[in-house]
């Protein structure tokens, strides 16, 4: 727990002081990203601090209010970070195959993102504390989560509704999304397939993709797996120590979520490296005719991110309309393709 935190404090911080170092990266495509490394960090200082604590001394200490405490913020903050997932994977989704026509994502719109994230989080998970099903300790008597082994009716209904909204609905909105993210890419490069560079953010994407849903599926299964079976068999025995692993794995997605979302971004890795080798920003004025210019050219190299892509969508589909709105979009995905030697020097 002392490294899981640490490394999760340490990581989700410099995540929040780059983007607030760079204005560049304060776009409405990156609010979702710091939203998750903001939940990952509230809750590996609340909940990851108190954990340690609690199993350095052996034995939940803290008394009852400390116990509610750690089980609401592991629990809150852990389905913020899980809804934010599932709302990153739809503003992708959103962002390159445009199901609204001409609607883009727009600072509103991440916003209302947020909003949503943060609102429903709390609806799930602030019953608990007010009497339906409760906090407590674990089997192993060290950390504190929802009731499992309730076999009251009333807390089986409220766990069941609760693993089906805040497990199965956001990793069902996080696979359709980038399942018809993909059939897009892929049907761009089929058509386009004689460009040299065509295949290339088409494996980049099937890369990130599996990885995101992967780390998800890894850090979350098998906790959401008992706590489902254990609320479906309150009487089954498991070993105190079995039965915790799944519940300090859990943790672990605050340690790598920032290292799949952010620091797999190229703009973002440049911008860390300049932060922290003291290095001065080169004004971007003079040099805005050349980052139009290159839009296409570095947009996917700069960045690493799949959202990079979406100015490549509409040249693919051919067209004056595309092209006309490849040229609109330089404002507002204007973060994406910026040289790299004029966002963060080296």
């Amino acid at each position: 727990m002392f490294i899981i935190t640490s490394l999760s404090l340490s990581e989700n911080f410099t995540v929040m002081l780059v983007t607030f170092r760079f204005k560049q990266l304060r776009q409405p495509l990156n609010y979702i990203i710091v939203n998750l490394s903001l939940a990952d960090f509230l809750m590996s200082l609340i909940g990851g601090t108190i954990s340690f604590l609690t199993n350095a001394k052996g034995y939940f200490f803290l008394g009852a209010w400390a116990c509610v405490l750690e089980g609401f913020a592991v629990t809150f903050f852990g389905i913020v970070g899980l809804w934010s997932l599932a709302v990153l994977a739809f503003e992708r989704f959103f962002v390159i195959c445009r199901p609204l026509g001409n609607i883009r994502l727009r600072g509103k719109h991440a916003a209302l993102g947020l909003l949503f994230v943060w609102t429903f989080s709390f609806i799930w998970t602030i019953p608990p504390v007010l009497g339906w099903s409760s906090y407590t300790t674990s089997k192993i008597g060290t950390t504190c989560e929802p009731n499992w082994y309730s076999g009251d009716p009333s807390d089986h209904g409220f766990i069941i509704t609760f693993f089906c909204t805040c497990f199965i609905l956001p990793l069902t909105v996080i696979i359709i999304s980038y399942s018809k993210l993909m059939r897009k890419l892929r049907k761009v490069s089929n058509v386009h397939g004689r460009l040299g560079n065509a295949r290339k953010p088409d494996r980049q994407v099937t890369r990130m993709v599996v990885v995101m849903i992967v780390a998800f599926m890894v850090g979350w299964t098998p906790y959401a797996v008992f706590s489902i079976t254990v609320t479906a068999c309150p009487s089954i025995h498991l070993d105190p120590r079995l039965a915790a692993i799944p519940a300090f794995f859990s943790k672990t997605a605050a340690v790598y979520n920032p290292v799949i979302y952010v620091f797999m971004n190229k703009q973002f890795r440049k911008c860390l490296i300049q932060l922290f080798s003291c290095s001065s920003s080169a004004p971007l004025d003079s040099t805005v005719n050349q980052t139009s210019e290159r839009a296409g050219a570095t947009g996917e190299s700069n960045t690493g991110e799949m959202s990079t892509i979406s100015a490549r969508i509409p040249a693919a589909a051919g067209g004056a309309q595309n092209q006309d709105d490849e040229t609109s979009e330089g404002s507002t995905f204007a973060e994406l393709p910026i040289p790299e030697n004029k966002v963060c020097p080296m």
